[in-house]
């Protein structure tokens, strides 16, 4: 390829480098000139043009980026046309993304116009998160150098998505007096959530003393049972393991099973156990897995769910990158390439499951007053319905069976969430775990107990979000006071999943780094009614 400056006497089937504009409109960058082209720019007064001429053998950048696609095995992917020398890879699955990091480098080194840029190896990764992307750097490459980079492709995977396996899940966690029944309660929901972008799911418990031989018999149950698909173990310790002879490997060992590895390099989560009874993996979780935050444990979780076998080697290989602290290592990914505004699909979870203490002891559900002889949670829900959101979901907790009698004959889907009690978070999570949260592009959270909002409010919420391309928040507001309802999109996900006790998704909202867009509902945007007198200030009447 010659590259430079061009008479404009010889710039016939050159490739322009940089745009060129004109009184009657501009060639872009990549523009290939032919003789239209060439008598404009001359009428226009251009003698010079800064271009590349192809020579004998040379690829222009979008052939070679497409080829370079080609070369790679589709599986889980998705691909981007090329575009100025780029083709972007999406995974189309949930899954655990690995990279082989030798073949990225070999790659990478077979000529510096030739780029590949992907995540780091075992992310996670969400069905339309990208992976990857293949970049030319110049306006074209020599056709021998990508050869040898599509067959290097061709026999090496350099990187995949390997989907996550629905997996039944067996709990097994030791008592001690020390250790309160709430904190057991918590580590079981926190499990449930890790469990939801695999599609898992948590099919027993069991709550055994803190010693050797409860601990084995309590194993052997849980691995002799049948169940739906591959098993997995985990073991919760009401103490942490300080030996390979501590309580959780030996009862692996006793159970009949193999310890694979005590201790690994990542913090939080250096007290980890991995071990095997057959072919069924146990996990003996570090204390700090009781947390939702990231640490250790989801390591070697999002490994197994997604068909790994990790050995000791695999562990003691995770130091680099290991320390945690405070860092989330999911990824959140730049959409570079932009999706039509129809693509942002809209969900709404409309939250209808709490106690409404604030109503007094005994006294009448806030849900079930009428409003114009209507139930206010099924007007909200008719409202959601009218909405241009794609679905409703609705979660119940208090009073379950009367809030879903209300709804009757509604095209929204009910869920129950058994931990109502413990606060907001646990409701979102239940919304957000059903199916059609998860494949959405954005969620619209909604109180139940907002009788001004209207489908014209929700659908000016949804419309904004669908100019973002689904990538900023979008939070109803009245006189720049911020307010309810708020759309979340598809990258806080993993966020509001981690959320614990009786708070909503501000502090995500508010520290996330995405864009929001604050849109104008007017009063509506405030006004919930938590106490009798509330309601009956708007128009409600009372009932039991």
């Amino acid at each position: 390829m010659k590259f430079g400056s061009f008479s404009i006497d010889d710039a016939q089937g050159v490739i322009l480098a940089h745009a060129v504009k004109m009184a009657g409109g501009s060639l872009p960058k990549g523009h290939r000139l032919d003789g239209v082209d060439v008598d404009r720019l001359r009428g226009e007064g251009i003698e010079q043009v800064i271009a590349a001429r192809l020579e004998p053998g040379d690829i222009g950048e979008d052939e070679a980026a497409g080829r370079l696609a080609q070369a790679i095995a589709p599986d889980h992917l998705r691909f981007s046309e090329a575009s100025t020398g780029r083709v972007n890879v999406y995974s189309v699955v949930d899954g655990l993304f690995v990279a082989n990091r030798s073949a990225v480098d070999r790659l990478n080194r077979i000529d510096p116009a030739i780029t590949l840029a992907c995540l780091n190896d075992r992310v996670p990764v969400r069905k339309g998160d990208m992976v990857a992307t293949f970049k030319i750097i110049p306006l074209a490459v020599p056709g021998a150098k990508l050869d040898v980079a599509c067959e290097l492709l061709g026999a090496t995977s350099a990187f995949e998505v390997k989907p996550f396996a629905s997996h039944s899940v067996s709990l097994i966690a030791t008592e001690l007096p020390s250790l309160k029944q709430a904190v057991m309660d918590k580590t079981a929901r926190v499990l449930t959530r890790r469990l939801v972008a695999s599609g898992s799911h948590l099919v027993r418990e069991a709550r055994v003393a803190h010693r050797v031989e409860p601990v084995a018999t309590a194993l052997r149950d849980a691995a002799g049972v049948r169940d739906i698909g591959p098993k997995l173990i985990i073991l919760f310790g009401a103490s942490a393991v300080i030996d390979e002879a501590d309580v959780i490997p030996e009862a692996i060992r006793q159970a009949g099973g193999e310890v694979v590895q005590v201790g690994m390099p990542v913090d939080p989560g250096n007290l980890l156990v991995l071990g095997r009874i057959g072919d069924i993996p146990v996990i003996g979780a570090p204390g700090c897995a009781r947390s939702p935050k990231e640490n250790g444990f989801d390591w070697v979780l999002d490994r197994i769910l997604s068909g790994e076998q990790p050995g000791a080697i695999d562990i003691s290989g995770m130091g680099v990158g290991g320390l945690l602290m405070e860092i989330q290592a999911r990824p959140s990914l730049r959409e570079a390439e932009a999706q039509p505004t129809p693509a942002a699909r809209v969900v709404t979870v409309l939250l209808a499951a709490g106690k409404a203490s604030r109503m007094g002891e005994g006294g009448p559900h806030k849900l079930l007053a009428e409003f114009e002889g209507v139930p206010l949670v099924r007007r909200s829900v008719v409202t959601a319905i009218g909405s241009r959101a794609s679905s409703v979901i609705v979660v119940t907790g208090h009073r379950k069976d009367d809030i879903e009698a209300t709804l009757a004959g509604l095209n929204a889907l009910t869920v129950h969430n058994p931990d109502y009690a413990s606060g907001m978070a646990s409701s979102l999570a239940t919304g957000f775990s059903v199916e059609q949260a998860r494949d959405a592009d954005g969620i619209l959270v909604m109180l139940a107990d907002m009788p001004g909002v209207s489908s014209g409010d929700l659908d000016a919420l949804i419309v904004a979000f669908r100019r973002s391309n689904g990538q900023s928040i979008i939070r109803a507001v009245s006189r720049g006071k911020r307010g309810n309802p708020v759309i979340i999109p598809k990258s806080l996900y993993d966020a509001v999943m981690r959320l614990e006790g009786d708070v909503g998704a501000r502090h995500i909202i508010e520290t996330s780094g995405l864009p929001v867009v604050d849109i104008d509902i007017g009063d509506a945007a405030h006004l919930d009614v938590d106490t009798p007198e509330a309601v009956v200030a708007a128009g409600g009447v009372l009932k039991d």
